[in-house]
């Protein structure tokens, strides 16, 4: 029974990987994915805000962030916080109140010479069972790779400035 159920989590679960390649050093790149001033800049289009817990500078292990957005027409508040961070390879945060069911989302940081390869894993479920499964595949996948995207070439952007 436990295998079924596992497999049936998977199902529910939506998963985007992106990997992005920056000329840049690893520990800039690092602090530039979990700059809080950076990541409202990248997120204009969606009027992102954060309006409690850390509001600018350099999120930190443990530490939350509640973010004001609107996104499809709505506007919406969500809670994150840091929940593993190893300087500079790798933070993870998920989603404490918001409006998905679930969501984790994974940064991963690679040197590979003089570039670092910056790989976002980024899971989440929708609320409303087979109704949220249908939405994400015909609209939220692609609207949630976009957002990270958006996100990922401002990022690329200051890195290789510096």
């Amino acid at each position: 029974m436990t295998g079924i159920s596992k497999n049936l989590k998977t199902i529910d679960m939506a998963t985007i990987h992106l990997k992005t390649i920056i000329h840049a050093d690893i520990a800039n790149v690092f602090d530039l994915a979990r700059d809080i001033d950076l990541h409202q800049k990248s997120t204009a289009g969606t009027h992102e805000k954060a309006i409690a817990g850390r509001t600018s500078g350099l999120i930190e292990y443990g530490e939350t962030v509640t973010w004001s957005a609107k996104h499809l027409g709505v506007y919406q508040t969500l809670t994150t916080k840091i929940v593993c961070m190893e300087k500079p390879y790798h933070f993870t945060d998920i989603m404490l109140k918001g409006a998905f069911k679930s969501m984790k989302h994974q940064h991963i940081f690679k040197q590979e010479g003089t570039s670092t390869v910056m790989t976002d894993i980024f899971e989440f479920e929708s609320p409303l069972g087979i109704a949220g499964r249908i939405f994400n595949r015909l609209f939220l996948v692609k609207y949630m790779r976009n957002f990270l995207l958006d996100r990922n070439k401002l990022i690329k952007a200051n890195a290789e400035i510096n």
